[in-house]
């Protein structure tokens, strides 16, 4: 059996670099005819960019917001405190540049049947771009299709798409339901003043949106929100399976020096890994990841986040234990056969084999 290809890192033009606020901005790429097929997505998806930035290989997940077809890819990026790649795109960045760009990946994603669908989405802050591509999608594929969109932020300088939000709710008036929920900057409607919390989505569900009248519900933005919005949507009856969720993580990944394979054996657990059809070992402790004992002796591994929430890295478990501390990214089916998030996982026996290519 042919192994499979490990994921790689392609180079795209930036086309355009477009400020949205004050702190954030939409890049552009220009996907090229050969690689078209390659970078098909569906509207939630994202990428992994992958930049130099003072000497680092810097990686981050950034989704894409713009709807599928149109020959390009568009993602929105907000800096964040000490982000190394956010920094570097939102002050640096400039149309001419060429990043490496993984091919799209995700399970948070638009359902392919969208007839008399009503979607609702509740977010915050950057949590907007997936659905961005979502509701763009959604609004001209099927007439309908509807959408409620809750959008959490500090104030109206703050809003990301603030301008193509406003236009599709002018365009698409009977179909979209724009709430902008505001917590630093007061409101004509007291209800959208303030943080989205379970006080605030009561009040929502009970006066402006009807949770029996949706038919699939996607949660984007910090931990807090999703728990939050996750539990009240429960405690309305609404089904586990027509809640998704994706959490965002805004650290950066920290380097690690590659050595050679012969002189990182030495270690209390043997790790053995599969990518690209060639395996490799190293030894370690039980205290580091398999990634980060698998990034010791190989270049090229498959990572972005490093926090369980982009999948970026996942592999299968093929023979040992592990234990996984955090899982953001992989549904049920997935762990039940067998993968897991490798940035997550630490060896619980002596020897531990994982296959990045199944």
């Amino acid at each position: 059996m042919t192994a499979a290809p490990p994921p790689t890192f392609h180079p795209l033009e930036v086309t355009d670099v477009e400020e949205l606020t004050d702190e954030s901005v939409a890049v552009t790429f220009d996907v090229p005819a050969a690689l078209q097929d390659l970078f098909t997505f569906v509207p939630g998806q994202h990428v992994t960019v992958r930049a130099e930035i003072d000497g680092h290989d810097v990686r981050r997940s950034y989704s894409i917001s713009c709807p599928p077809g149109e020959g390009r890819l568009r993602v929105g990026i907000k800096r964040v405190p000490r982000g190394l790649f956010s920094t570097f795109a939102t002050t640096e960045l400039a149309p001419g540049a060429v990043l490496e760009v993984m091919p799209p990946v995700g399970e948070f994603v638009l359902p392919t049947d969208l007839r008399d669908k009503h979607i609702a989405a509740i977010v915050a802050g950057s949590g907007i771009t997936p659905v961005m591509s979502m509701i763009n999608s959604g609004l001209r594929l099927d007439e309908t299709c509807r959408f409620t969109l809750m959008y959490g932020n500090r104030t109206s300088m703050s809003v990301m798409f603030l301008e193509e939000l406003e236009d599709l709710k002018d365009r698409f008036r009977h179909r979209f339901h724009l709430m902008h929920i505001l917590s630093r900057e007061p409101q004509p409607v007291d209800l959208f003043t303030g943080r989205i919390d379970s006080e605030k989505l009561e009040r929502i569900l009970s006066s402006l949106v009807d949770p029996r009248d949706v038919d699939e519900w996607y949660l984007c933005g910090p931990y807090g929100l999703i728990e939050t919005a996750r539990k009240t949507l429960e405690l309305h009856g609404v089904g586990n399976g027509s809640i998704h969720d994706e959490l965002f993580f805004a650290g950066d990944a920290p380097p690690v020096p590659v050595v050679a394979e012969d002189e990182a054996q030495e270690g209390s657990v043997h790790i053995g890994f599969t990518l690209g059809g060639r395996r490799s070992t190293v030894g370690t402790e039980p205290d580091q990841t398999l990634l980060e004992a698998a990034m010791r002796v190989r270049q090229g591994l498959p990572f972005s986040c490093k926090g369980g929430m982009c999948a970026t890295c996942k592999a299968r478990l093929v023979d040992g234990e592990v234990e996984m501390a955090k899982n953001y990214a992989l549904v049920a089916e997935e762990v039940a056969a067998g993968y897991i998030l490798t940035c997550q996982s630490h060896p619980t026996t002596d020897t531990v084999e994982i296959d990045f290519d199944v």
